[in-house]
């Protein structure tokens, strides 16, 4: 049988047996935000400084109180991008595609973490500037799912589904990405480009379809 006709069938058994509720998704509207690695923390904000806590994120991750600006070959900076923590690895830009034109950027749309060749910015702090040749990305639309949850909808990590939204302006969203993990909330993650285009906004539903 059909992967897809599978799922169809899953979800709508689901459905019937939840009382006919639509099984909606919890939509979260990323802003462009940013994931320090330790030596950029130390060359923005001062040596030894350390991410001060605003308050909790899905998965361990928290917002911080602290902002930089990014600011890209036409010299126009977008200032307050807040600091996602805890520290990474590398540097990670996450920016929507309408803020790629205004700093003169061609981000590509990526998965998190998958870096390489992307597009160059330089981060302003207080204490300094680094240049990054690379770290500056489009986030890839994805849901996070609890290995429950997951096993409730029938959906496998690294899958690739479609999604509806309801709203006034509603309509469909292609190839977005399946995360699956025991830390995770429920919540599927598009930018504020998405979200302006369908009319959404965080706490709105999405449905698989």
């Amino acid at each position: 049988m059909d992967e897809k006709l599978i799922r169809e069938v899953t979800l709508r058994v689901l459905q019937s047996l939840s009382g006919g509720d639509s099984l909606g998704i919890p939509v979260g509207v990323s802003v462009r935000h940013i994931h320090l690695c330790r030596a950029d923390m130390d060359a923005l904000f001062g040596a030894g400084s350390e991410l001060t806590f605003k308050n909790e994120l899905m998965g361990g991750q928290f917002a911080a109180e602290e902002c930089v600006t990014i600011v890209g070959p036409k010299l126009k900076g977008i200032e307050k991008v807040r600091i996602l923590g805890p520290l990474r690895r590398q540097t990670q830009v996450e920016i929507s595609k309408t803020d790629s034109f205004a700093l003169g950027v061609k981000a590509p749309t990526r998965d998190s973490g998958d870096l390489v060749d992307s597009a160059a910015v330089t981060l302003i702090g207080p204490k300094g500037a680094v240049f990054l040749s690379e770290g500056c990305i489009i986030a890839r639309r994805h849901i996070h799912f609890s290995t429950a949850d997951a096993k409730r909808f029938g959906v496998s990590d690294n899958d690739v589904i479609s999604v509806k939204f309801g709203d006034e302006r509603g309509g469909v969203l292609d190839n977005v990405l399946v995360r699956v993990d025991e830390s995770f909330t429920l919540e599927m993650h598009i930018d504020t480009d998405e979200a302006n285009a369908f009319g959404v906004a965080n706490g709105s539903k999405a449905e698989i379809v």
